[in-house]
């Protein structure tokens, strides 16, 4: 089919160059000329592994390309996505700025009757909105039908999810649309679950927001442990093993961060308390995870007396390994509080210092190599678990600091190995060793 995605963000792009590498033919449209400019180069914006290589094979058979031109974008698309941006607004609330251009734009450009799909994370009720802003600017002469196609990709593993997914989502009110779009996904031959435009919209927002009750429950798990002497790596596999529960996403941390979960689980507040619905689980899940960013930092102000003049190392920037991204990531809070402190601040991260350098600028130190941050250093903390971070030998840490404290935000290392290599070693929800 030919098909139209509006926007070249995560989403979008990862949606686009994947659906032309099953055969369909796509034209991925940007306002943003010079990212088109980069994309046609055969380069991507974003930092996902495999995904370069997958936009220039695609690009040199002649199944995907990129314009800014709208008219080139939406003439003879038999299928629109709409993957837009849909960022918070200042009380928690979705903005839809970008996703109503968007369906502006389709309407006063589509050349022929066409399914709209919308990809973006958007409240229940958006796209009967979106279908009525078309519906009023739409010649008469043709016909629009809305989809509504909720994304569930991981940074960092976006391509694997895309042909290895759990599920494909499809909202309608209208069976031969849906079906339609299930064609369109056929060659990954993935489960589909076919339900309305309002169950589909809802059924991304309750699985964002369920997975990150999770990573709080089993965090604040881990910080009881702490005070009762259990270790959280023990007890996490002890309850993973139940089947009814399950082993994923119960790692003890210092957070969630990233774009998905903060937004769409303060989205989805916003939307509950719009119908006088108080929303107790979720309101705590967002109070547990803004507590846990700050362990690390203040288990550092127990032990030192001040942490001013102190040379801090920052070991992974990114909210997660295998993404440039650092959107609400936890080690923004912790440069901030220990600025505060009158730190002295190194970071390393493999692919995250050049977004960190356009917000702090000077005022703290970036290192070429995970060896070169902790050159010198008093304290260290580990917030990101790239593989070269959680691989290195703890007699690193050892060697290059001048005193071996370790906070570890992502208990990359045993407690026995610690204790041998006689590091001093704050980890979440087990014990310290010093």
């Amino acid at each position: 089919m030919k098909i139209t995605i509006t926007g070249t963000g995560y989403v979008g792009l990862v949606t686009g160059v994947c659906l032309s590498d099953v055969g369909h033919q796509i034209t991925c449209y940007d306002i943003d000329q010079e990212k088109i400019n980069l994309l046609n180069s055969g380069k991507s914006p974003i930092y996902e592994p495999g995904l370069d290589e997958l936009i220039q094979k695609n690009i040199q058979k002649g199944r995907l390309q990129f314009t800014s031109d709208v008219k080139e974008a939406y003439s003879g698309a038999d299928c629109m996505f709409i993957a837009v941006g849909t960022p918070p607004n200042e009380d928690g609330s979705a903005n839809l700025t970008y996703i109503e251009n968007a369906a502006i734009e389709i309407a006063e450009h589509m050349t022929k009757d066409c399914i709209v799909v919308t990809k973006s994370t958007v409240p229940v009720g958006t796209n009967q909105h979106i279908g009525r802003i078309i519906q009023e600017r739409l010649p008469a002469n043709l016909k629009v039908r809305i989809v509504s196609n909720p994304e569930f990709l991981r940074e960092g593993s976006a391509i694997h999810d895309t042909f290895h997914g759990d599920r494909i989502v499809i909202g309608s009110d209208d069976e031969e649309a849906g079906k339609k779009i299930e064609e369109i996904y056929s060659p990954f031959k993935l489960p589909v679950v076919h339900t309305d435009l309002r169950s589909a919209e809802m059924i991304k927002y309750a699985s964002n927001s369920f997975l990150a009750l999770k990573i709080s429950f089993i965090n604040e798990i881990a910080n009881l442990c702490e005070k009762v002497g259990g270790n959280i790596e023990q007890v996490a596999t002890g309850v993973g093993l139940d089947k009814r529960i399950g082993n994923k996403f119960l790692q003890a941390g210092i957070g969630f961060g990233g774009s998905c979960f903060p937004k769409d689980i303060n989205a989805l507040n916003h939307l509950a308390n719009e119908y006088d619905y108080d929303f107790k689980i979720l309101k705590s899940v967002i109070d547990v995870n803004r507590l846990q960013k700050e362990r690390l930092f203040h288990k550092a102000k127990e032990i030192f007396e001040s942490l001013a003049g102190r040379k801090i190392t920052i070991l992974g920037l990114t909210f997660k390994p295998n993404t440039d991204d650092i959107r609400d990531a936890a080690s923004l809070k912790l440069i901030q509080d220990l600025l505060l402190e009158d730190a002295v601040i190194t970071v390393y991260d493999p692919v995250g210092m050049p977004k960190v350098e356009k917000l702090f600028s000077d005022k703290i130190q970036y290192a070429a190599s995970a060896e070169k941050a902790l050159a010198g250093s008093e304290a260290a903390f580990i917030l990101t678990e790239w593989d070269e971070i959680k691989t290195l030998s703890l007699e690193t840490f050892k060697c290059y600091m001048e005193k071996p404290i370790l906070f570890d935000g992502r208990n990359c290392y045993t407690l026995e190995d610690a204790e041998k290599h006689g590091i001093h070693y704050y980890s979440i929800g087990r014990k310290a060793v010093v």
